[in-house]
């Protein structure tokens, strides 16, 4: 007897049938997590590396049989599994490394009868020591890429996932407006970049990351740079809440913007406004790239403004994937495919002007029937540095 699978079994069975895959051995963070309902070990939220190996964890399953799913986790997550029982009939809390934890879904694959099968790997997540044992070990299977047919069974988002990307971004739009409010004459890149990361971690998100620039300047690490009267900020980050990804881009101005500058950001805003325009469930991803380049092609400012979107939910680049190594290196498989209902995408439009420096709106929407919700509506324009 197990617990209901905390995903729809039925569109992986699909999606295993299409790849050619019997049986899925899942090993990265993002792909564990969906596959155990949301769960991940907090132990190695930060750094994976312990001892002379790293933590590994593996969720199995096979396709049209759940009851033989198992999960493969560090000696600690027994208390979690004893606090919170997991899903997977089978569990295995006694893991230091990569190899022990391949040693045990070796046995259990085996346990199902799935030795010499298809076995469905994620090539970029599953280390070579690891990798080199299952080989070994089970000499009659044959392992196929499941990265595709895992990123097309997360691609449309559940109602409780959308939650939690819309907590995500509403709290990370807060984050950046309180930073720029706070930020003033003579602060530093490093100070308003610290700043974020408390407003951030005070509101419950886990900050990844801020990429941020000052004045002319389209260098967006940290330094020692310091804001000065007149000058523009764009403060673009990245954090997440219960692992799903925020990820939008602000402006802000210490002091009051100048005409030119409200003209450049009301360039920004018409392609991302062509772009949403649109948007919706059943049309295809290319007619908002061409109508966001059309207008982008008119604009003044087009020899150095782009424009971007891609999916993200557990990942901050996943399905759907609708433009090709721009900038990210993957193909826009998805471009002339219709939008689905619960999908969620990033739009951005960014301008590096020669003069006034980096411009840019990056905004989340979720796709609905009748075209989107965005998330973290707030702050569009010029939002004001400390006095």
């Amino acid at each position: 007897m197990y617990t209901v699978a905390p995903f729809d079994t039925a569109k992986l069975d699909r999606l295993m049938e299409e790849a050619g895959i019997d049986v899925i051995v899942a090993t990265s963070k993002h792909n564990t997590q969906y596959l155990m309902g949301g769960y991940k070990f907090i132990f190695f939220a930060a750094m994976d590396a312990i001892g002379h190996s790293r933590y590994l964890p593996i969720a199995i399953y096979e396709k049209g049989a759940p009851e033989h799913s198992a999960y493969v986790g560090n000696r600690m997550e027994g208390g979690e599994h004893q606090n919170n029982p997991f899903w997977t009939p089978t569990v295995h809390t006694a893991t230091w490394g990569t190899q022990d934890a391949a040693g045990l879904a070796v046995e259990h694959l085996k346990t199902i009868g799935k030795a010499e099968c298809r076995i469905g790997i994620e090539p970029a997540f599953l280390p070579c020591d690891a990798r080199d044992l299952l080989a070994s070990r089970l000499e009659g299977a044959r392992f196929v890429d499941a990265t595709h047919a895992l990123e097309r069974l997360r691609a449309v988002k559940t109602p409780g996932e959308l939650v939690k990307l819309r907590r995500a971004s509403e709290l990370i739009t807060d984050s950046m407006l309180a930073t720029i409010a706070a930020a003033r004459v003579g602060s530093t890149k490093r100070e308003i970049i610290e700043q974020l990361r408390r407003e951030e971690t005070n509101r419950g998100l886990h900050f990844e990351y801020c990429l941020l620039t000052l004045g002319s300047s389209h260098n967006r690490a940290a330094s020692s740079q310091v804001w000065a009267e007149g000058e523009i900020l764009s403060i673009d980050s990245g954090g997440n809440h219960d692992g799903y990804i925020g990820d939008l881009c602000r402006m802000g101005v210490l002091g009051e913007p100048d005409t030119e500058l409200d003209d450049l950001l009301a360039e920004v805003e018409s392609i991302q406004q062509a772009a949403f325009s649109r948007v919706r469930a059943g049309a295809p991803g290319s007619e908002m790239i061409v109508a966001a380049e059309s207008t982008l092609k008119a604009s003044p400012s087009a020899a150095f403004t782009d424009f971007f979107c891609h999916g993200m939910g557990l990942v901050s680049h996943e399905a759907p994937f609708l433009m090709t190594n721009h900038p990210v290196t993957y193909e826009g498989i998805d471009v002339g495919r219709p939008l689905e209902k619960g999908m969620v995408i990033s739009v951005e439009t960014t301008m590096l002007h020669p003069r006034r420096g980096f411009i840019k709106l990056e905004d989340t929407l979720a796709i609905t029937d009748g075209g989107y919700e965005m998330f973290g509506n707030r702050g569009r324009g010029w939002n004001r540095g400390a006095s």
